[in-house]
């Protein structure tokens, strides 16, 4: 799938040309090692946001074991609402945030008629440092992140299509958060793409609070083929991947349609 390529090309440490497109800007944050690009198709009149998760053990510590759940606040986001997202999560999209909304009101200044796609894998690294729910290792961000910044995209730029694209993403916020991504983005511009039994996406338990939202598309067997993959109903349809006990980051999870993830430079010329 061709988004899981623009997924694969934010972990490169350059990317001039994510899939041979205008590379529009990268971005960084250093404390929270919340990295990305913006890029542009003109064949397809896109514009593309992909996310990078964190690897550094310094930005877990402070992302990833924030497993409390805070209210949805930050650049661009629905206000009036009681949805509440992992604050980990919303810290990291909270540092680079506004960077991304005004590089994409730049861009429909110049391309109004352009469409939105937001991508992201949610890519872990192992560690050992003795913190609460280290069992939850580095992993989760940049799926989730892609979750968060394709609803403030989509609030702040209501009439630009959008489509959010993610792979392999942990349960990002709670039912009020889950029904508002469904609602403000549309069940049919979502694909959750999960990979069979990678352990990711049930690794935050729903026991904390957590929910996730529609709609999953369910690889559940080898190879890579529309046969093989099943669109679920609802958020966590007991027939889909929540149906698989987590088994934490596995082979499963550093590939998504034949794509590995990471480890392919080619996404970038």
């Amino acid at each position: 799938m061709r988004y899981t390529k623009y997924a694969s090309g934010a972990y490169q440490i350059l990317c001039p040309r994510p899939m041979g497109n205008i590379l529009v800007t990268q971005f960084t944050d250093i404390i929270t090692a919340t990295k990305g690009f913006i890029a542009r198709d003109d064949t397809r009149k896109e514009l593309v946001v992909s996310f990078r998760g964190s690897r550094e053990i310094v930005s877990a510590i402070i992302v990833d074991t924030s497993l409390l759940l805070s209210p949805l606040r930050g650049p661009g986001l629905p206000q009036n609402t009681d949805a509440h997202v992992h604050t980990g999560f919303l810290y990291a999209f909270r540092s680079v945030g506004d960077i991304i909304l005004n590089v994409l009101r730049e861009q429909f200044g110049k391309f109004p008629q352009y469409d939105v796609a937001v991508s992201g894998h949610s890519l872990g690294v192992r560690r050992t440092v003795p913190l609460p729910y280290t069992t939850y290792v580095i992993v989760l961000e940049q799926g989730a992140i892609a979750c968060i910044a394709a609803l403030s995209i989509r609030n702040t730029f209501p009439n630009a299509a959008l489509r959010l694209f993610t792979f392999g993403q942990p349960r990002t916020g709670d039912h009020s958060f889950a029904e508002l991504v469904e609602t403000v983005i549309g069940m049919d511009n979502i694909f959750r793409g999960v990979h069979s039994f990678d352990g990711v996406p049930t690794m935050i338990p729903t026991r904390l609070g957590y929910r996730h939202h529609a709609t999953e598309y369910w690889q559940f067997t080898e190879p890579s083929a529309p046969r093989h993959v099943r669109k679920c109903v609802g958020g966590e349809d007991p027939e889909g991947s929540a149906s698989i006990p987590s088994t934490g980051i596995n082979p499963p999870h550093m590939v998504y349609f034949e794509q590995p993830i990471a480890s392919d430079p080619t996404v970038c010329i």
